[in-house]
């Protein structure tokens, strides 16, 4: 840690205390979506992401776009939820080779119920330690961050 604390340089400390915090609030947000709903965040996610798009539906390479991974991972991340009803495949009509994955009139509840709990989780997540403001700005500089990134939920 002592060397983190010397550096001039605060781009490094920025960096880890940035995938720290990461590893934080994912662990903390999963756990309650999974008591509450079933979900990962990153089920959550993908069912977010599904949500905002036309039609309720997106290709794998879409949603490997916004998610920021690669289209097998949205293939495995998929599969459970589409078990369980809540998104379904969808083939083009113009190309077979083409399928969208597609929210379910069950996702779409879900989403509703569970982006609830995940807005007040957020909330609670920085009550304890930050004002307002402090937030806004974190939310600020966060987006200058992604700005140009596929993948918005806000």
């Amino acid at each position: 840690m002592r060397y983190i604390e010397n550096m001039t340089d605060q781009s490094f400390p920025a960096i880890a205390h940035l995938l720290r915090a990461h590893t934080i609030v994912e662990e903390r947000l999963s756990g309650e979506l999974s008591a509450v709903h079933g979900l990962s965040l990153n089920e959550l996610l993908l069912l977010m992401f599904l949500d905002g798009a036309t039609a309720g539906r997106l290709s794998r390479v879409e949603l490997a776009r916004c998610m920021h991974t690669s289209a097998s991972t949205i293939t495995r991340q998929a599969a459970p939820l589409e078990k369980r009803g809540l998104v379904g495949r969808d083939v083009d009509a113009r190309d077979a080779r083409l399928s969208y994955v597609v929210l379910t009139p069950t996702g779409q509840q879900l989403v509703e119920d569970a982006r609830a709990t995940f807005e007040r989780s957020s909330n609670a997540f920085f009550r304890d330690r930050w004002t307002e403001d402090e937030i806004a700005s974190l939310s600020e500089l966060l987006g200058r961050l992604t700005v140009s990134l596929p993948g918005s939920l806000i």
